[in-house]
């Protein structure tokens, strides 16, 4: 257990630890950690899996996580890196999104004999007196002391800062204070951006309690070019499969930057570092297997084995290591419904035959399958030559399907060199 937070800082989930060689002498026995999630969605994003992995080292190591589901603060919304406030959302909205992330930590957290926990703020938040707070809390911290918070800073110095986004960092540090004396908490990972929030909570368990906590947070998560984690051209990459599907989510991460293959391995799997620096190791072609390991592994976590292994397969199908003029030039005299007929793991959209005798144009396919975000996205994929129907460019925006195009029942949209999509004819 001792050697876990070097583990942690090689594979690279450590920014900042507020007391690093107190944590390390309290990590020599079984500790109770907890890490916070907003429920402003119904669905984790891969921006979320840098804490998610942490916490799933540290019960690998032997420690019991906790996931706190935002039910209350999420009733207030972080203003954390936000210019602006957060539209509130409904408590029927946040339930629905609790209830449907609650499932997603199972893949990632063994939560059998309470080796784990997930547990909702709104139990004790929603029960707070004001005056009772303001009086066991908010007597422990200075508007000054606040006021150190960077986001809090600019907002007053711009649009100004609601007194329910002050508060916010008041119920994180309480969050914390609950957990510690209810669960004997004594640590708390985030994200950088909650560095302040976290150090509120270990300084309102030394006031209030008299008690040792610490904090741990994870590096912003950048690609090497620059872009923000789990951001695509498409939008967010979500863990939920109906947002985003297995071979969806498995060509995220196959389509990794060469730069952060061996970086992502570390984070993203639980592969030894051995045989993550053996795949870092590997250059030019021979580097597609180790994209490949990262890519089985990833999904392997998020959705299962036999989901990891049927995208592998199409993904192995579509592109097989040739390239796109080759795929193009095979497809062509094979008839690329061959391939589709591979591609049990694709995205799929279904076509009435009557949709088709009614008139379906290229543009509202590639809308309907969400290759293009609008019409005029679409027509400017055409115009730019990235539009492809079953292998073939598209060359003009005013082409409508037909019968024909369904080779075997099925055809296959392309949008640029890797973002496929099967439609399937229904009669």
């Amino acid at each position: 257990m001792t050697d876990l937070l070097d583990e942690l800082k090689e594979r690279g989930f450590v920014a900042l630890i507020s007391d690093e060689e107190g944590l390390h002498e309290a990590l020599r026995a079984p500790i109770t950690l907890y890490c916070g999630f907003d429920p402003s969605n119904r669905s984790l994003t891969v921006g979320n899996l840098l804490q998610v992995m942490l916490l799933a080292h540290f019960q690998r190591a032997g420690h019991r996580p906790i996931a706190v589901m935002g039910g209350g603060t999420g009733m207030i919304g972080d203003p954390s890196g936000k210019t602006s406030q957060r539209p509130l959302l409904s408590e029927e909205e946040i339930r629905t999104n609790l209830a449907c992330l609650k499932t997603q930590f199972q893949r990632f957290l063994d939560f059998s004999d309470r080796r784990a926990l997930q547990l909702d703020n709104a139990a004790w938040l929603l029960q707070l007196r004001y005056i009772s707070f303001l009086r066991e809390i908010g007597r422990h911290f200075t508007v000054n002391q606040l006021l150190q918070h960077e986001t809090y800073r600019q907002r007053l110095e711009g649009e100004g800062l609601s007194l329910i986004e002050f508060s916010y960092a008041l119920l994180q540090a309480y969050d914390f204070l609950h957990l510690y004396r209810a669960y004997d908490c004594i640590l708390q990972v985030g994200g950088k951006d909650q560095w302040f929030n976290i150090l509120t909570g270990t300084e309102l368990i030394r006031r209030a309690a008299g008690g040792r906590a610490f904090a741990l947070v994870t590096p912003l998560l950048m690609t090497a070019s620059g872009e923000k984690m789990g951001k695509t051209e498409a939008g967010a990459v979500w863990l939920d499969a109906d947002r985003t599907s297995p071979y969806e989510y498995y060509q995220f991460w196959v389509n990794t930057e060469d730069a952060d293959v061996e970086r992502f391995l570390a984070l993203f799997t639980f592969l030894p570092l051995d045989e993550v620096r053996a795949l870092g190791r590997l250059r030019g072609a021979d580097l597609r297997q180790a994209k490949e390991v990262l890519a089985f592994e990833a999904t392997r976590l998020a959705h299962g084995v036999q989901a990891a292994a049927a995208a592998q397969a199409t993904s192995r199908a579509l592109f097989g290591g040739k390239t796109s003029a080759t795929i193009e030039a095979e497809a062509t005299i094979k008839g690329e419904a061959r391939l589709v007929a591979q591609a049990t793991a694709m995205p799929t959209t279904v076509v009435a035959e009557a949709q088709l005798a009614q008139g379906l144009s290229i543009v509202d396919a590639l809308v309907q399958t969400g290759l293009a975000a609008s019409n005029r996205a679409a027509r400017d994929l055409i115009a730019q030559g990235g539009a492809y129907l079953n292998g073939a460019r598209v060359e003009r925006a005013d082409v409508r399907l037909t019968l024909a195009d369904f080779k075997d029942g099925a055809a296959l949209l392309r949008a640029g060199k890797k973002r496929y999509h099967r439609l399937v004819l229904e009669r």
